[in-house]
């Protein structure tokens, strides 16, 4: 909040970013959240006054930050950054928000769901015991940051938004704990559409957040969002831009113009980790990221904004 109402360069180009794409409805990760919501109402407030007006804004705590009593991370000390239900040194930290020019209705939050407690979860272990503990196992929630279903009533009708960070699938150890919880993270969403947390979505949805995960290149267990990326009830709309293409990582496998994220290469590199993924009954318009080559207008400015650029969707009912 303090940098917002300040208007450092950050905060400044992530409005004018937004305000250039004009979305209708918004994900915002990584933004702090405090009880008020008074972060996300300064930002929204920036970018109304870069030109792009959101009427309806909805954001809750998250998962990342909220601590424990309990060493969750298994290295030992308790009150650590890794001990909160998703990692983070304070309560709120790197949270989500949605911005809608239409009314949000009544969310769903998945994000209290143990993560030990869903059958279909692969839950580390190390010589057959919870990895770090059976006490761990019986509070560790499965979101590190949320997982949020939201109607949104747009003029040509309902859409459900199925919104979600996954945790990186690095940083760990040979228990492969966050690379197996970044996979039950993206399979959630599968099973929320087999209806297994209630009744199976109807009408028309879409799937977004970042994923933390390329279903190619970098680390992870990639079966979790390619199963997702193929799933006959979701399309795949491709998002391309110049700027991922000129800047591609030359020992990249995948196709470097889907790329979202530029982070230093060659390790990890510039990936595809975000995405927009509508249920298969839309009428695809158009997809891009704003990534802008070098030398274009706004390839600096996409740079001030994110190491992730905005990936956006058009789409007709």
């Amino acid at each position: 909040m303090r940098d917002i109402l300040k208007g450092n360069d950050q905060s400044e180009a992530v409005a004018e970013v937004i305000a250039r794409v004009r979305p209708d409805i918004l994900l915002l990760l990584d933004i702090d959240f405090d009880f008020e919501a008074r972060a996300l109402g300064a930002l929204n407030a920036r970018i109304a006054a870069a030109g792009h007006r959101f009427d309806h804004a909805f954001t809750k705590r998250p998962n990342s930050g909220m601590a424990t009593d309990l060493d969750l991370d298994g290295d030992g000390p308790r009150g650590g950054p890794g001990d909160a239900q998703g990692f983070g040194r304070f309560a709120g930290e790197g949270g989500m928000a949605v911005l809608s020019r239409w009314p949000i209705g009544e969310v769903t939050d998945l994000s209290g769901l143990i993560w030990g407690a869903q059958p279909w979860a692969v839950y580390p272990e190390v010589e057959g015991r919870p990895y770090p503990s059976d006490e761990a196992k019986a509070v560790q929630r499965l979101s590190s940051v949320a997982h949020w279903v939201l109607p949104v009533e747009t003029p040509e009708g309902r859409v459900t938004l199925a919104a979600f960070h996954a945790t990186p699938s690095v940083f760990d150890g040979p228990e492969d704990r966050n690379g197996r919880r970044n996979h039950d993270e993206i399979m959630l969403w599968r099973h929320w559409m087999n209806g297994d947390f209630g009744q199976a979505p109807e009408g028309r949805f879409i799937i977004l957040g970042d994923a933390n995960l390329d279903p190619v290149d970098g680390d992870g267990i990639k079966v979790a969002i390619r199963g997702l990326l193929g799933d006959a009830r979701l399309q795949d709309p491709l998002p391309r831009s110049p700027g991922a293409l000129a800047e591609a990582d030359p020992e990249h496998e995948g196709d470097p113009a889907l790329d979202t994220v530029d982070w230093p290469g060659p390790d990890p590199g510039n990936l595809r980790v975000d995405y927009v993924l509508p249920s298969a009954d839309f009428r695809l318009r158009g997809a891009g990221v704003f990534w802008p080559a070098p030398g274009e207008d706004g390839h600096d400015l996409a740079q001030r904004a994110s190491r992730h650029r905005l990936v956006w969707v058009d789409l007709e009912f």
